[in-house]
């Protein structure tokens, strides 16, 4: 979701103009992230990882920092680079490679400041298509996913590096016998055995049931734990697949959080309320296997839920009810409008990036899809289009690998 107002409702036939383009970036799917005046994304560099910082005003390169080695582990062709959307916090920047260095830079020249590992320092191993998470800055901390045994999530001082705290789930004999303090009981999606490693989401943080939290998709389950020192707090396990590759970070909304995987799964909203006995109760209101979210997230506006249902096999963009989960309206395949795709919605319009590339600009209807313009980006790479659409100031910008498209959408 973004807070950018004063944005085209509706686009030319060719689609918006075109600012600018740059090259350069290397291989990724990170989407840029941008803050005063500057944009700064991830990419590779010969055998390297690194990050770059570019003009907001035409893309000019103002900095390049190599983190490191590249990933060595065999990966597809669209998987080459890394996929973290760098975080932006006053004058630091905070990025994590896909080996798990996660380090802290200076925002004006691209100094190294701190850099932890997740695998050395913390237990955590790599998932299979390699750590593709942005970290989360939330006050004094930084919070991330290491995913090891003895540290599924870790909290740092965001200003040194130093561990605040490690957070940990019970075994599942712990689970069964502290059910009714979590709220893992009613439905029997909740609880089923242990939450596995990290997976390629990216940490929330929201207040809920009384208290500051935590909630991360890892590799098995939905987890909620205490921003506070880590603590368990809750965990749902419908919405992540068996096989771990679960990728689109939850949402949450007025104290209920919805969270989505494919490949089987399907997506759950869960209730958090706080129990008598001051913990954390959840509660699932309900979950549908219609919408299989991949990759390319989902969004809540006016009571409904946006996302693309299907896994590597294709989908399409779908419209549940938010209170019921019944499915609106969809976009199956066949009908060639909305197939599978990444959303970002922003002034009342719901951006929409095909995997092939294509970019549609819909109104988010709860009766029927509502389309207001599309343009073909050009100069394609072969690699699906998997790094989300960014709207900041007035400006779009679509990463593909080694490409970066500025467009001018702001209304006039």
């Amino acid at each position: 979701m973004s807070r950018e107002t004063g944005l085209m409702q509706s686009w030319p036939k060719d689609g918006p103009p075109l600012a600018w383009r740059v090259t350069g970036l290397g291989g990724g799917d990170g989407a840029p992230a941008v803050a005063d005046g500057k944009l700064f994304v991830m990419g590779t560099q010969g055998d390297a990882e690194a990050v770059m910082a570019l003009s907001e005003k035409d893309g000019k390169a103002l900095w390049s920092k190599p983190l490191g080695a590249k990933f060595s582990q065999r990966m597809p062709q669209s998987q080459e680079g890394p996929g973290c959307t760098p975080t932006v916090d006053g004058d630091r920047l905070y990025v994590l490679s896909m080996s798990g260095e996660l380090t802290c830079l200076q925002v004006s020249d691209g100094e190294i400041v701190w850099q932890r590992s997740l695998t050395k320092d913390f237990g955590g191993q790599v998932p299979v298509w390699s750590y593709r998470e942005s970290p989360l800055v939330d006050g004094d901390k930084l919070v991330c996913t290491p995913g090891g045994p003895e540290a599924l999530l870790v909290a740092l001082n965001k200003s040194d590096g130093q561990t605040v705290w490690k957070s940990t789930l019970p075994k599942a004999s712990e689970a069964a016998r502290g059910e009714e303090s979590t709220g893992r009981a009613g439905s029997g999606r909740f609880g089923r055995g242990p939450a596995g490693g990290a997976a390629y989401s990216s940490v929330i943080a929201i207040f809920a049931a009384g208290q500051r939290q935590y909630v991360q998709l890892t590799a098995k389950t939905v987890v909620g734990v205490a921003a506070t020192d880590g603590k368990f707090l809750w965990r749902y396990d419908a919405a992540a697949n068996g096989n771990g590759i679960n990728c689109s970070t939850p949402i949450f909304h007025e104290r209920h959080v919805l969270a989505s995987s494919a490949y089987g799964a399907g997506a759950g909203l869960v209730r958090l309320d706080q129990g008598s006995d001051g913990n954390v109760q959840a509660e699932e209101v309900w979950f549908s296997n219609k919408l299989q979210n991949h990759h390319g997230g989902i969004i809540i506006h006016d009571g409904a839920v946006f996302g693309a249902n299907g896994g590597n096999g294709g989908g399409y963009l779908i419209c549940l009810d938010l209170k019921s989960g019944d499915v609106l309206w969809d976009e199956r395949a066949g009908k060639r409008r909305a197939p599978k795709g990444s959303v970002v919605f922003a002034d009342g319009r719901i951006y929409y990036r095909m995997e092939d590339g294509t970019v549609l600009l819909i109104e988010p209807n709860l009766k029927e899809y509502v389309e207001h313009g599309r343009f073909a980006q050009p100069d394609r790479s072969r690699s699906p289009a998997w790094a989300h659409p960014v709207i900041a100031n007035g400006k779009l910008y679509i990463r593909d690998q080694d490409l970066l498209l500025c467009y001018d959408v702001q209304r006039k």
